[in-house]
């Protein structure tokens, strides 16, 4: 459970593959947003996981740093998975404790 709750990478495997160039994106390695990172965001917006949001934000903290024209063609279940973990950073330990054991 302490692993889980100081995690600052999580690796979420798309659906559906994301195309550049010759290259075929199967993993994005998410990691811990900083302060710096959600600058001109609300956080509110990021924790409904508002696309409009989530494109400023997952350019800044993936590997390998994602478009915002690949993150709006993106099928809406990869969207979904990589905003669950941006999300899952945002909270503060104590919840995370809590949401986890639910």
């Amino acid at each position: 459970m302490t692993e889980q709750m100081n995690k600052t990478q999580a690796t979420v495997v798309l659906d559906e593959p994301i195309k550049r160039g010759e290259t075929e994106i199967t993993e994005i390695v998410v990691r811990k947003p900083n302060a710096g990172a959600l600058r001109g965001v609300r956080l509110q917006a990021l924790m409904e996981m508002d696309v409009i949001y989530m494109a400023e934000v997952l350019p800044r903290i993936t590997a390998p740093a994602l478009t915002k024209p690949e993150i709006m063609t993106m099928s809406p279940g990869d969207l979904v998975n990589l905003s669950i973990e941006v999300v899952n950073f945002l909270l503060p330990n104590s919840m995370r404790a809590d949401y986890q054991n639910d």
